[in-house]
């Protein structure tokens, strides 16, 4: 029996290109808790149960509608991202980003990328401790996905 192939915290990463159409990627620095959601949204139609017997209740049946990728983040606020983040926000503005699988086997999803919108940026702290940031990235659309080499 094969034991399973797990991941550490540095094998989930997520790069955003600063300079729109360089292919140069940074990491958020200070981010220390990391999420990547998955959603599919469903539409629900009532289909009868039985033509010939109107008693018999419908069922349920379920259709993927659309799908999202958006990714969650907390930790320190770093000075390194200060003014990235807060540019990407207040600009409103579209920038590339990719999440990657590091630890992922030869010929699966190693990058999941596309264009994301910077959805929140929040900070908080406690006198005597450092500030902490949260974030939401929202993809625009559903990311593209690379296998790895």
């Amino acid at each position: 029996m094969a034991a399973p192939v797990t991941g550490a915290f540095q094998h989930l990463v997520v790069e955003i290109e600063t300079t729109p159409g360089s292919g140069v990627y940074s990491k958020i620095c200070g981010i220390t808790s990391r999420g990547v959601n998955r959603t599919s949204n469903l539409s629900t139609t009532e289909v009868p149960g039985d033509c010939d017997d109107e008693s018999v209740p419908s069922k349920i049946e379920k259709a993927v509608q659309s799908q999202e990728v958006t990714i969650s983040g907390s930790g320190t606020w770093a000075r390194q991202s200060h003014e990235v983040m807060l540019d990407w926000w207040y600009g409103g503005q579209t920038l590339n980003i990719r999440v990657q699988h590091v630890n992922a086997a030869v010929g699966d999803t190693e990058y999941e990328s596309g264009p994301a919108i910077l959805s929140q940026l929040n900070h908080q702290v406690e006198k005597g401790q450092k500030i902490q940031a949260e974030i939401q990235v929202e993809f625009d659309g559903v990311p593209t996905r690379t296998a790895k080499a």
